[in-house]
C-alpha cells in the first residue's frame, strides 16, 4: 500500500507520526510519503517537505507568500502523480490540502482527510466543497460529527490523539523545582513568536517567585528565540513542550492545540493571541465560535481566560495570572468533568490507521 500524506503544522506532524506509526505497525511494507516534519521522518514517511516552509499565519501573510504556497502546490501535485498512491491524506491544513483535494478528485485519486478543517469556526460553506471532494472524512473533535451530519455528511470519530500522545510523558516522574514554574508556550510560527513573546517575557520578568521557561522548536531555530529574549535567567527548552508542560504551574499559551495539550497535563493556563491587525480584523468578521482555544470549545464555556489581540497586554497578563493562581484548582477539575472525558479511549491513531486500511483493501 503506498499513501502520500500532507501536514502543514507542527501539530499535524505530530499527530501524522503517530499515525505512519500505527499504519507501519499493521503492514511494515506500507511506502509513505509525506509533508511534515522530523517526527514524521522518524516514525518512517520519506519527508517531502517541512512544515516549516509552509507555515503562513493570517490572510495577510498568505496573500504575501502567495508566489510561494502556489510553487508547493505545484511541486504537490507533480510529487503526487510521480509516486501515484493508493490514496492521499489530508491532516487539517486546508488552505493548502483543500486545493489538492479539488485535484486529486479530477485525477482519480481516493482521498481521505484525518483531522477536520475548523470550518466550524468560520466558512462554514467549505462543508459542501468538502462533501464533494472527500471519500472518507475522520474527525477527532467529539461535536463535529453532529456539525457534518448537519449537513448530510456521515464522518467517523475516533476519539482525540493528544490523548495518546501525552500518555507516555504523564507516565514518568516529573522533574522537582523548588520554585513554581510559569511556562510560555508562543506559538510554532515566526510571525505569532515575534508578536508574543516579547510580552510574554515582559510580564514574566515582573513575576519574580516563578522559574521561567520559553518551550521552542529546532524547527524556528535557538537563535531566534534567543534574539527576542537576552534574559539568562530565562530558560529555553527545545523540543520538549510535554516536559515542560510536565514539570510546570502555570501556563501562558498560544491559541491552538497547545491549549488542549497543557489541559491533559492538568496545567493551568492563560490563552494568548495576538496577529497582524488587518488578517485579525478580517478574521473577526468571518468567525463563527465564542473562543478560540479548543479547551473553552468542548466545554462551550470559558474554562480558560482568553486574551486576544489587543487584550494581550503586560498588565492583563499579570491580572489574569493572580485570578489564575486562586482558581488553579477549579480550572483542573474543569479540565476533567468538561473536557478530557468527551475525547475518546486513547486509540486513535490505532482507530485510524484501521479506518483507513479498511476504506482501502
Amino acid at each position: 500500500m503506498k499513501l502520500y500524506i500532507i501536514a502543514g503544522e507542527a501539530s499535524g506532524d505530530l499527530h501524522g507520526s503517530n499515525l505512519v506509526k500505527a499504519l507501519k505497525s499493521k503492514d511494515e511494507t506500507t511506502q509513505i510519503k509525506a509533508w511534515g516534519g522530523d517526527k514524521m521522518e522518524t516514525a518512517g514517511a520519506e519527508l517531502v517537505k517541512h512544515y516549516r516552509d509552509l507555515a503562513f499565519m493570517g490572510f495577510i501573510e498568505v496573500i504575501k507568500n502567495l508566489p510561494t504556497i502556489l510553487r508547493n502546490i505545484s511541486f504537490c501535485k507533480t510529487d503526487i502523480k510521480a509516486f501515484d498512491p493508493d490514496a492521499i491524506i489530508l491532516i487539517d491544513y486546508p488552505g493548502f490540502n483543500l486545493r489538492i483535494a479539488d485535484w486529486a478528485k479530477e485525477n482519480n485519486y481516493k482521498v481521505i482527510y484525518y483531522i477536520s478543517p475548523q470550518i466550524w469556526a468560520w466558512n462554514t460553506g467549505r462543508v459542501h466543497k468538502i462533501k464533494a471532494l472527500v471519500d472518507k472524512m475522520i474527525c477527532i473533535l467529539p461535536f463535529e460529527k453532529a456539525f457534518y451530519a448537519e449537513h448530510g455528511m456521515d464522518v467517523s470519530y475516533v476519539g482525540h490523539p493528544l490523548i495518546e500522545a501525552v500518555q507516555e510523558i504523564k507516565s514518568k516522574a516529573p522533574e522537582v523545582s523548588d520554585r513554581p514554574t510559569l511556562l510560555l508556550l508562543p506559538g510554532s510560527r515566526k510571525q505569532e513568536i515575534q508578536i508574543m513573546l516579547p510580552i510574554m517575557l515582559d510580564a514574566a520578568k515582573r513575576l519574580k517567585k516563578y522559574r521561567i521557561i520559553i518551550a521552542g522548536l529546532s524547527a524556528i531555530g535557538r537563535d531566534y528565540y534567543q534574539s527576542l529574549s537576552t534574559d539568562s535567567n530565562i530558560e529555553l527548552i527545545m523540543d520538549r513542550p510535554y516536559e515542560c508542560m510536565r514539570q510546570s504551574t502555570i501556563a501562558w499559551v498560544s491559541s491552538g492545540t497547545a491549549t488542549l495539550e497543557a489541559a491533559l497535563f492538568d496545567l493551568p493556563q492563560i490563552v494568548c493571541y495576538k496577529g497582524n491587525k488587518w488578517s485579525y480584523l478580517i478574521a473577526k468578521r468571518l468567525v463563527k465560535v465564542e473562543y478560540i482555544s479548543l479547551v473553552n470549545l468542548i466545554a462551550g464555556n470559558e474554562i480558560i481566560r482568553e486574551l486576544i489581540q489587543d487584550e494581550l497586554t503586560v498588565e492583563n497578563l499579570l491580572k489574569e495570572t493572580k485570578l489564575l493562581e486562586l482558581n488553579s484548582k477549579s480550572i483542573i477539575e474543569q479540565y476533567h468533568n468538561e473536557v478530557i472525558t468527551h475525547l475518546g479511549d486513547g486509540n486513535t491513531s490505532k482507530n485510524t490507521a484501521e479506518l483507513i486500511r479498511s476504506s482501502l483493501l
